[in-house]
């Protein structure tokens, strides 16, 4: 199999996460506090920094990782809870 169409399922996968995850906060299907909602984000972001770092797209690269502290900051908080 392409190395390129694996990443870019990864890539897609990731954005399909992220995605989910703004519809369902949007629509109150998942609050923006629960685990489900920072799971999407969490993994959404890796799949696409996976995807961004691949082809060399550094600027998208760096507001995934942001992406990412923020999601584990807000997974942490709401494990805790």
């Amino acid at each position: 199999m392409d190395i390129n169409f694996v990443i870019n399922i990864i890539g897609w996968l990731g954005s399909i996460a992220v995605l989910l995850a703004y519809v369902f906060v949007s629509t109150n299907r998942l609050k923006g506090d629960s685990v489900p909602y920072q799971m999407l984000n969490l993994f959404g972001s890796i799949f696409l920094m996976a995807n961004t770092i691949y082809f060399g797209a550094y600027p998208s690269t760096f507001v995934n990782l942001v992406w990412l502290f923020i999601a584990i900051f807000a997974l942490v908080r709401a494990v805790k809870k």
